[in-house]
């Protein structure tokens, strides 16, 4: 869903360690050009569920991958996960 926003040119939902939640829904976004946290938060509570929409936005350079291009989610946890 967030790659339908201009603004996105990859992005990984993760769930990252929080205080309130427990596990909070995170959003890792590989931005194309200019694009801020609230206005994706904004973009994905109008077309999510509020449970599925992400709490928070973390912006990368790149998201680590395997050799056929798979997205490692658990190296991204490992790596943005520790508090």
């Amino acid at each position: 869903m967030l790659y339908a926003h201009p603004g996105v040119a990859e992005a990984a939902v993760v769930g990252l360690p929080d205080e309130r939640w427990i596990e909070a829904v995170t959003a890792v976004v590989v931005p194309r050009g200019e694009v801020t946290e609230a206005e994706l938060m904004a973009y994905a509570r109008e077309r999510l569920a509020s449970f599925k929409a992400p709490k928070r936005v973390l912006f990368v350079e790149a998201l680590p991958r395997n050799a056929s291009g798979k997205i490692l989610k658990r190296e991204l946890r490992d790596r943005l996960g520790s508090p």
